[in-house]
């Protein structure tokens, strides 16, 4: 989609919604009442692009997390289901490209000119890195698009492979250096008056910016001319400690209208109570994949959610969520599982025609009747599913939802709207279940977006330096990274009450992990495998894992490394259907497994020549498993 086409979109939007009782509106000067793309200064319109790429990058994480298998939902016919069968539909590839194209590349060249004409060089350095940021993600998502021609006047603008657009970025990025790198005028707008990100540190946007340059480089390990030794030279500019973290932060807002704005995108995303985390990525965490050790990981508890339960003597306990096994089972089509359960108001009633014999309180005078104590309760009445309560939801409260305090700074962990027996029942004591889940650290309304941070960059060294065969180094680096990424997450944890799920990682058991057989300590212990897998905790829910398990062909035994994600495999649900995306059914070819998503349907509706040229198969369903530019050793690859 080209830019004219952009912004006969914004302006239509703007007819409609933008000051319908100004008869001005029109008026050609910079009247800061009229709808024109030249008002808004460098930092006003600095925060929208900032935070309308986050809604790119994070959505494209999303999707990303349900391919490499990292959560899971109840089973349903809808789009998210689809591509956890690996058939990506149409409909879930539109959202990404259209958050960066129609709601943040659009706006770029305006800043850049806006900042240009006051010298405000810092600002044009932020719009040409994200510029870079988004194209790449772009091409990292869809292989071919528009890019020479796609933010210009070309109504139908060409596709460019997915080599003119890396090269393209990686220009762009080093542009973006030189200009962060300025000195601006006093009479330049500063940079802090509009960043969101990094509070105007341009010391961070140009680390931010090398991180960028060393994920990029580390991302062409298939291709002949991969150098470690580019890659460690743009870390020694890169992040260097959790200081210089570029990361978005999100409100848990007690206003439901900002909350519904500025919440974390994986909470918008992510947050329906029918989300699960898979017992693959679960396995990371408690080590309990083949050939772990089963020492559990401090932040399991913190990313993998808690329920409160009933013990044999009747006193509750916490539980640590289990993990839907999607690969080896079909617990989501035998009978819609996992089954969404709720703590409820119940009393046994043999006459209950639900599997559980159960009778639920519906009213607030049962509610408070002693007969009726809290359980589990799910409203599935397939047998078969009544042990679902151990796949505890993801969900976790906005604090706008929550009703218990006059001030609403309650911590409750509310997965649901609650449903269980009143305080004033006679029952109710701090023995009573009623805590449903402590949530997941990436999907609560105010989880932080980790952008580019030093844990990243500590795992792409360790991953460099095994290449270059120094594993002495790779061991400082990967050890490093397990630090960097608990310390970061520490940063947003000690917002919190220190609840379970919610509580600081304490530096002892930092220490303990580091020191256990769940991490290398020697060099002649350290595999690609053990860096990667820590790489994946590290980096949740985001594109780069995805690319990251293209890189290594998946579970497939890498030629030097052996398999990196050991227990990886098709989900169960994978059908004929879904094999009609993929050419081949033996797991060591490429085309075996998922490499892009679908070309979104803008570009197939409305630039359909260029579309169909960009690749021989673009119109057809096995472009699902056609890699992508960096994903295949030769240039020449379609």
């Amino acid at each position: 989609m080209s830019m004219k086409k952009i912004i006969y979109i914004i302006a239509g939007i703007l007819l409609l919604t933008v000051f319908p009782a100004c008869e001005k509106w029109l008026d050609v000067n910079d009247n800061p009442s009229s709808a024109s793309n030249a008002v808004p200064t460098p930092d006003l319109r600095l925060r929208s692009i900032q935070m309308q790429f986050v809604d790119a990058y994070e959505s494209s994480g999303t999707r990303a997390s349900w391919i490499t298998q990292n959560v899971t939902r109840t089973n349903s016919s809808n789009n998210n289901d689809l591509i956890q069968r690996w058939r990506f539909p149409l409909a879930s590839a539109t959202w990404p490209y259209q958050a960066w194209f129609v709601y943040c590349a659009a706006n770029l060249q305006p800043l850049i000119d806006k900042a240009t004409e006051e010298e405000a060089w810092h600002y044009v350095g932020a719009a040409q890195l994200i510029h870079a940021w988004g194209f790449m993600l772009m091409a990292d998502l869809y292989g071919e698009m528009p890019y020479t021609e796609a933010l210009g006047e070309a109504l139908n603008p060409v596709f460019d492979d997915g080599k003119t657009i890396f090269y393209g970025c990686m220009d762009m990025l080093e542009q973006a250096i030189v200009n962060l790198s300025k000195s601006q005028p006093a009479s330049a707008t500063a940079l802090s008056g509009g960043d969101i990100w990094n509070g105007g540190d341009v010391q961070k946007w140009i680390k931010l910016a090398y991180g960028l340059k060393a994920r990029w480089l580390n991302n062409l390990t298939k291709k002949p001319f991969y150098d470690p030794d580019a890659v460690l030279d743009a870390l020694a500019k890169a992040p260097q400690s959790v200081a210089d973290n570029t990361t978005m932060q999100f409100i848990n807002s007690t206003l439901s209208d900002r909350a519904g704005t500025v919440a974390a995108l994986q909470h918008t995303n992510l947050g329906a109570t029918a989300t699960r985390l898979t017992k693959w990525y679960t396995d990371l965490l408690t080590n309990e994949f083949t050939g772990g050790s089963g020492v559990l990981d401090p932040r399991a508890t913190r990313i993998i959610p808690s329920g409160e339960f009933y013990k044999s003597d009747g006193t509750k306990e916490w539980k640590l969520s289990k993990g839907a096994d999607i690969i080896n089972t079909n617990i989501r089509t035998n009978g819609n599982g996992p089954a969404q359960f709720e703590i409820r108001a119940t009393k046994p009633d043999p006459d209950n025609t639900h599997p559980s014999k159960l009778a639920t309180a519906t009213t607030v005078a049962q509610r408070g009747d002693k007969a009726f104590t809290n359980r589990w309760r799910s409203t599935n009445t397939n047998a078969a599913r009544q042990g679902d309560s151990i796949y505890i939801s993801c969900y976790s409260d906005r604090l706008d939802w929550i009703l218990t305090s006059t001030d609403n700074t309650n911590d409750r962990y509310l997965a649901y709207r609650y449903n269980g027996i009143t305080e004033a029942n006679p029952n109710y004591n701090s023995s009573i279940i009623d805590i449903t889940s402590t949530g997941s650290f990436y999907i609560r309304a105010d989880a932080p977006a980790h952008l580019v941070c030093y844990h990243e960059m500590c795992f792409i060294k360790a991953e460099a330096l095994l290449r270059k065969g120094d594993a002495g180094g790779a061991l400082t680096a990967y050890k490093a990274g397990i630090r960097a990424h608990m310390e970061a997450m520490n940063e947003k944890l000690r917002e919190y009450p220190q609840v379970l799920g919610k509580e600081v990682i304490p530096e002892a058991d930092i220490a303990a992990f580091l020191s256990s057989a769940a991490v290398a300590q020697t060099a002649g212990d350290l595999t690609m495998a053990k860096i990667m897998q820590q790489k994946q905790i590290s980096m949740s829910l985001t594109v780069q894992n995805w690319t990251d398990m293209r890189r290594f062909n998946y579970s497939v035994p890498d030629p030097q490394f052996g398999v990196v994600y050991p227990d990886f495999g098709r989900p169960f649900e994978f059908d004929a259907s879904a094999q009609e995306c993929y050419p081949s059914t033996d797991p060591s070819n490429i085309r075996y497994w998922p490499r892009r998503v679908l070309q979104c349907t803008h570009e197939q509706t409305y630039n359909e020549t260029n579309w169909l040229a960009s690749h021989p198969e673009a119109s057809q369903r096995t472009i699902l498993s056609a890699p992508v530019w960096w994903d295949y050793p030769t240039d020449d690859y379609k």
